[in-house]
């Protein structure tokens, strides 16, 4: 059965987001070797969320809960110091088919601090990809992640939610707007160089910023001031290019603040400064607010300020997502029933090969073989499309009952496939939210 935990920024402040997501040891290997009921373990980590999904070898929803937190607590306590305690009222549970829904929304940005931003889509490829190296994936997550990317690229295609939520760069640029007449005249320095820099990049150019310098802590600045066409800033020239900026927007992975009040204090600022910080962990000390002249734009104060969603997008991009994890659901069930299927088809046919090979022993013809093996398709096909269909009404177990009392087959697995459908435990209440 599916589990997962969410702690998110609609669930827990940002400081504790912020510890979850400062690990250096990854926390998949380590639920995956809580117990041997866990049988994959993905884990999606980002800004603004940490959310666990684990497939369980149990047939219960409370069962799996139970096995699914206390192996999401055990590997965040070894990972990053967070104890249950500090874990305590800042996530939520999903269990069986409420599993689905709350990905597949996630994924489509339905939950995310900017409604429709698209980051998450590839954050959830890549929490995938990273589980198969790490190899804790299994079939059931694959199948939902993959279904979740699908369901993504369905609501970006067919829906204006992208349009309508803009991306947390942007966003930022928006509010820093207010206190910016012309963008044009802003010396800016860019610290960091991953994907958060590249999309700040062009943001900055499509407000009309050309006075552009970069700076990378991890050193990879000139890389990518020649890629780009702007001006590397070294360690050496830091604090003189802090000094010269009117904005400076920070997005690395530094653990450690980057510029803190102390730095900026020592460096001196132009007359009006503003700081935007994109990073998680902060990449900005929060007592640089206390500078004279200087303006702190943090995540926190971007998700206070997010717009209202977009009524008539959001609402057709929840359809999609819950036809979508509706079919999951489904095809979670048809599977349930596959055992007693095959186990059937093979008694079925090894009967048939019984009779054939009397015949052959009798001299009989080819004709005989065929019109037998025709016969056993034609007395399948009923009971094997009312196995699925009972399966896909939750009602597989009567379909291996059936099997045992008719033919005598015992076809169940020594664990029951999970039933998708099945009430969650702890389910998320009003709609299905995603952290």
């Amino acid at each position: 059965m599916l589990f997962c935990l969410s702690a998110s920024h609609k669930t827990a402040p940002f400081t504790l987001l912020e510890r979850l997501s400062t690990h250096t040891t990854d926390i998949a290997p380590i639920i995956q070797g809580h117990a041997d009921g866990v049988r994959g373990t993905v884990v999606l980590s980002t800004c603004n969320r940490f959310e666990a999904y684990i497939d369980i070898d149990e047939t219960s929803p409370q069962a799996a809960r139970e096995a699914g937190l206390a192996a999401a607590r055990v590997a965040i306590e070894a990972a990053t110091g967070v104890t249950a305690d500090d874990l305590e009222g800042s996530y939520e549970l999903a269990s069986g088919g409420d599993v689905a829904a709350h990905l597949f929304s996630v994924a489509s940005g339905l939950e995310s601090v900017i409604v429709g931003e698209g980051e998450i889509g590839g954050q959830v490829r890549r929490a995938l990809d990273e589980a198969r190296r790490h190899g804790t994936t299994s079939s059931e997550l694959e199948r939902l992640f993959q279904r979740a990317t699908e369901t993504q690229k369905g609501v970006k295609n067919s829906t204006a939610l992208g349009r309508a939520g803009r991306s947390l760069v942007r966003l930022a640029l928006d509010l820093a707007g207010s206190r910016i007449a012309d963008w044009t005249t802003q010396r800016t320095l860019l610290v960091g160089t991953g994907s958060y820099a590249a999309a700040t990049l062009a943001a900055l150019r499509d407000h009309g910023v050309d006075d552009i310098a970069v700076h990378s802590p991890s050193g990879r600045g000139a890389a990518f001031a020649a890629k780009h066409g702007l001006r590397s800033v070294d360690g050496g020239a830091f604090a003189e290019a802090l000094a010269e900026a009117d904005l400076v927007i920070t997005c690395t992975s530094r653990e450690e603040p980057v510029i803190d009040g102390a730095l900026l204090r020592a460096t001196g600022t132009a007359d009006a400064l503003m700081v935007i910080d994109l990073g998680m962990p902060r990449n900005v000390a929060p007592d640089v607010s206390a500078v004279d002249g200087v303006t702190l734009l943090d995540l926190e104060t971007i998700r206070l300020h997010a717009p209202l969603e977009e009524l008539q997008a959001t609402e057709a991009a929840r359809a999609i997502v819950e036809d979508a994890a509706a079919r999951f659901r489904m095809a979670g069930r048809r599977q349930s029933a596959q055992p007693a299927i095959v186990a059937l088809r093979e008694h079925m046919f090894s009967l048939t090969q019984a009779e054939v090979d009397r015949a052959r022993g009798r001299g009989d013809d080819a004709q005989v073989e065929q019109a037998l093996r025709h016969l056993v398709g034609v007395m399948l096909h009923t009971p094997t499309a009312r196995a699925a269909q009972l399966a896909a009404d939750g009602r597989s177990d009567e379909v291996f009952d059936a099997l045992e009392t008719l033919f005598g087959i015992d076809a169940r697995p020594a664990v029951a496939p999970a039933d998708a459908g099945s009430a969650a435990a702890c389910p998320f209440t009003g709609e299905v939210r995603a952290g």
